[in-house]
């Protein structure tokens, strides 16, 4: 159960901040997880839920990157429900199953091709030692560009936050989706 009331209807909220909750299920097709919690704050909802659908929908970044960047988030920050939702989007998308099984079990870059590599690194030394050395950030210029770059560490900072909502408010997933070894 989460640490805080979640906000799980559009009845929940006061008629003033029902743009809010549209805009999210518009953009999502629903609203669950971390929207749940940062509707307790509505702006910040509509204001979060604005970048994430820039950077999920209309990213220059491909799809395999843009996942491979969320897994890793999700991996680093141990976030279960960002896992589970991600993977079956990440295998919908392209995302190797020896890329998903390396992520979770804590094996990458093993198991990665050099491409998967440049992008998990990218983000996990920006997650667990909070900058990117030389030789991985040219990996990872060298792959996507200099856009590309900058749009990686934006994906890596917002599902950051997601991750943080999500693991700050207790916020699990559904039973019986992809488990996450803590």
């Amino acid at each position: 159960m989460a640490r805080i009331p979640t906000i799980t209807q559009k009845t929940d909220l006061a008629p003033a901040h029902h743009a809010a909750w549209d805009a999210i299920a518009q953009s999502r097709g629903h609203v669950i997880g971390p929207f749940t919690a940062l509707l307790q704050s509505p702006e910040l909802a509509a204001r979060a839920a604005d970048l994430g659908a820039y950077l999920r929908f209309e990213s220059t970044l491909d799809p395999v990157d843009r996942e491979l960047a969320i897994l890793s988030v999700a991996r680093a920050l141990d976030c279960r429900f960002e896992w589970a939702a991600h993977v079956p989007i990440a295998r919908r998308e392209g995302v190797r199953e020896e890329a998903i099984a390396a992520l979770r079990e804590r094996h990458a870059p093993a198991g990665l091709t050099p491409d998967e590599a440049a992008i998990v690194a990218y983000v996990s030394q920006l997650l667990t030692i909070h900058r990117v050395d030389e030789p991985t950030f040219a990996a990872a210029r060298d792959r996507l560009g200099v856009q590309g770059v900058v749009e990686l560490t934006a994906t890596a900072g917002y599902y950051g936050l997601i991750a943080c909502t999500l693991n700050a408010f207790e916020i699990l997933p559904e039973p019986g989706t992809d488990p996450l070894p803590t």
